[in-house]
């Protein structure tokens, strides 16, 4: 069950929180970035400078010229610290020298802005050693994210599809969910899903489920053996956490996985497995609708049916060309507002409908259409991964796909399915895009 929200003072503590972020970490990169950064640790200089010379003698402000070396540790590099810790000194000297003896500064405050000068130039060293580290570590972190959830391009053997991922921990920006559309020769396969957990244990789980997935989805014909395929790879995973040890290694994970037929079979349907999910939505300008199927535990739980654990069932359902699916994780459904509400992604749906039925069109649209109204009802706080995914199927659209080009390959992958389809052994479509041409079958030696 999800947490309740917070309470009032919880609200405002978290509040001020993100606003203290903001200010620590937001502006200095800014500045930083700008290369503007050593305008502050300036103008604190003249302000010093311009106090201590227009105060009495009863009212030193000379010493605060300590924080000019400490405000340039914060945003400069090490030279210009180095640099204003000099003119600190400098500075510091010959305004004390203007005074009279009785009312100087003295050897006390002087030692005060040379030891401030010295220990502001070593903490502007370990601090850009560790912004590198950071930043070595948020490369390794991009990186992987790039390979478990890969980039798609936006139409896939007759499937249009857009993806959003927001991760509820910005700066790691890793999480459990997953998502992935794979061609294969007996249409597309589509899978969304969400690990139980966060962090590297669920991250691992993500990718252990999608390599199997990009796998099975592209080798296997039948849509129910390759969910069955995943249910034995995460009771392996599962196995594996408890020989290493982990401290929770029995985790599990609800999923959606779908099937598509080819593109120019003259059908449109769409094969649906369930594995405790949030059910698909199909949304299109004539409406909403449901697609409610018998759920099956989540993967990793296969083992809790007093059944035992039966052979995948598919459940089909006709699409209309203007048809989009949305699949998304409870990081959407479970986003709350200031009231504690969530998210209505269906209401939301069916209000979208009747405001512009134009605005459910396309997939693209679909998902920026779900992800700025989540992030207006949440007021922009996710306390959880939010993956958004759409799709779009056409029967008739001809799309990007390769077949094995080597009689060899077609014997290693099996015989192509029964019928006459749209591909045949060593021919490679393209689709082209409106400014390259209409599409065109070329053969083996085909310059693309």
């Amino acid at each position: 069950m999800p947490a309740p929200p917070p309470g009032p003072s919880g609200r405002w503590r978290q509040a001020l929180e993100r606003r203290l972020d903001r200010v620590v970490y937001v502006l200095p990169v800014w500045l930083r970035r700008r290369r503007v950064g050593w305008l502050l640790p300036l103008a604190a200089l003249l302000a010093v400078a311009v106090t201590d010379w227009n105060t009495s003698g009863d009212f030193r402000a000379l010493s605060w010229i300590v924080m000019v070396p400490g405000l340039a540790a914060a945003l400069c590099p090490v030279w210009v610290t180095a640099v204003f810790g000099l003119v600190s000194v400098v500075a510091y000297l010959g305004l004390d020298a203007a005074w009279s003896h009785e009312y100087r500064a003295g050897l006390p405050d002087f030692i005060l802005v040379a030891a401030g000068s010295v220990l502001a130039i070593a903490a502007c060293w370990l601090r850009l050693r560790r912004e590198g580290r950071i930043l070595h570590i948020r490369n390794v972190a991009d990186a992987t994210r790039a390979t478990v959830l890969r980039d798609m391009p936006p139409h896939i053997h007759g499937v249009e599809n857009a993806h959003i991922y927001l991760p509820a921990d910005a700066v790691a920006r890793l999480g459990g969910d997953f998502y992935d559309l794979q061609p294969c020769r007996w249409g597309a396969r589509a899978l969304i899903g969400d690990v139980q957990g966060k962090g590297l244990g669920a991250l691992a789980a993500a990718a252990a489920i999608l390599g199997t997935f990009r796998e099975a989805g592209y080798h296997v014909p039948s849509l129910g053996t390759v969910a069955g395929r995943l249910e034995v790879r995460m009771e392996r995973q599962s196995q594996l956490g408890v020989a290493m040890g982990y401290a929770q290694p029995d985790r599990f994970a609800t999923a959606v996985l779908m099937g598509f037929p080819n593109p120019g079979c003259g059908e449109s349907w769409v094969d649906v497995v369930d594995f405790g999910h949030e059910p698909p939505l199909v949304v299109s300008p004539r409406g909403v609708r449901v697609l409610r199927v018998a759920n099956r535990l989540p993967l990793g739980l296969s083992d809790l049916d007093p059944a035992g654990v039966a052979p995948a069932v598919t459940h089909r359902f006709r699409l209309a060309d203007d048809d989009v699916i949305v699949l998304t994780t409870d990081g959407v459904t479970e986003a709350r507002n200031a009231a504690g509400e969530f998210f209505p992604l269906r209401s939301f749906l069916e209000d979208a409908v009747v405001r512009d039925p134009g605005a459910v069109a396309s997939a693209r649209q679909v998902a920026a259409l779900v992800s700025e109204g989540l992030l207006r009802h949440s007021g922009g706080r996710l306390h959880d991964d939010t993956t958004i995914f759409t799709l779009r199927f056409s029967a008739t659209e001809d799309t990007y796909w390769t077949l094995p080009r080597e009689e060899t390959a077609a014997r290693t992958l099996g015989p192509l399915p029964a019928g006459d389809g749209p591909f045949h052994p060593g021919i490679v479509r393209l689709r082209r895009g409106p400014e390259e041409g209409p599409t065109a079958a070329r053969g083996p030696d085909a310059a693309e």
